[in-house]
């Protein structure tokens, strides 16, 4: 073997650096997902002007060094109002998440685990659930409960709890019938203690990282809620109400519209791209 091949074959050190380090596109998702949690805590801090403050003699005006996102049809800064509204936009995306969790748990482990009497018609349930799309069930429910943030948050978590049901249910057989779990009632464990040290946390691990992948929808279906009029009424700057109120003029003012829009693509993206990594990671798969 020459020298110079052995001078570029990888070091186990080398490979381990290699296989530790962050793809790109990870790397920038965490930025963007960072720069808006940190817009959600303190907003004064990225925007210190008042997103509802008033400037009559500068409305409609497109982006500019004193303006950067442009203003509205009353004058307020859109990029305060964006910034500002992050925080109702990722509460609600966090609240939806943690209510569709909590179904998909309860009706999950149902599913899987509980005496066939309760099974079957957990199982049959869902499936009904499943038949209908995500945002048509939130529509139901929005319209049972009225228009509200909290509204919204029960609405969007409800409907994307099934598919989280099912996959919990997916989970939680497989590891019903792993070994370890047969070795755990060979010991004579009771049913408790086998699902809270083992069947529980063995299923649930493997979603973990769904987390964020669900944020960014919740996030999504909740801004498309509000932007039919169906969530967060104004002058709330939440983004599904900020682009309800550029739709009328998106001709003459086009920022109105599509920026809104491009921040809630940006979270979308950027939560999504993380729960894929960290989906891939608790896989064992090195991108």
């Amino acid at each position: 073997m020459s020298a110079s091949a052995i001078g570029t074959r990888p070091t186990p050190l080398r490979r381990r650096r290699t296989r530790a380090a962050l793809p790109v596109s990870v790397i920038v998702a965490g930025i963007v997902a960072l720069f808006f949690v940190v817009a959600a805590v303190f907003p004064q801090a990225l925007a210190p002007r008042s997103p509802l403050s008033i400037d009559l003699l500068n409305t409609l005006s497109g982006p500019s060094a004193s303006h950067w996102l442009g203003t509205d049809d009353a004058g307020r800064d859109l990029y305060s109002r964006i910034v500002w509204g992050t925080r109702t936009s990722l509460l609600i995306g966090l609240g939806a998440m943690a209510v569709s969790l909590v179904i998909g748990i309860v009706l999950g482990f149902a599913s899987a685990l509980a005496p066939n009497w309760i099974a079957q018609p957990v199982n049959r349930f869902l499936e009904v659930l499943l038949a209908f799309p995500v945002l048509l069930l939130s529509l139901l429910f929005v319209a049972l409960l009225g228009p509200s943030a909290p509204s919204l948050i029960i609405a969007v978590g409800i409907g994307s709890a099934p598919g989280y049901a099912r996959l919990i249910r997916a989970q939680a057989l497989g590891v019903r019938e792993s070994g370890y779990v047969e070795a755990a009632r060979a010991l004579g464990h009771t049913s408790r203690t086998i699902f809270a040290q083992h069947v529980f946390p063995n299923a649930f691990r493997p979603l973990v990282a769904l987390v964020a992948l669900g944020i960014g929808q919740s996030v999504v279906w909740a801004s498309g809620l509000s932007f039919l009029g169906l969530g967060v009424a104004p002058p709330s700057s939440e983004w599904g109400v900020l682009l309800n109120a550029g739709k009328s003029q998106i001709t003459t003012a086009w920022w109105l519209e599509v920026l809104p829009g491009v921040a809630i693509v940006l979270v979308a993206l950027s939560f999504t791209q993380l729960g894929r990594y960290f989906q891939d990671r608790s896989e064992g798969i090195t991108r």
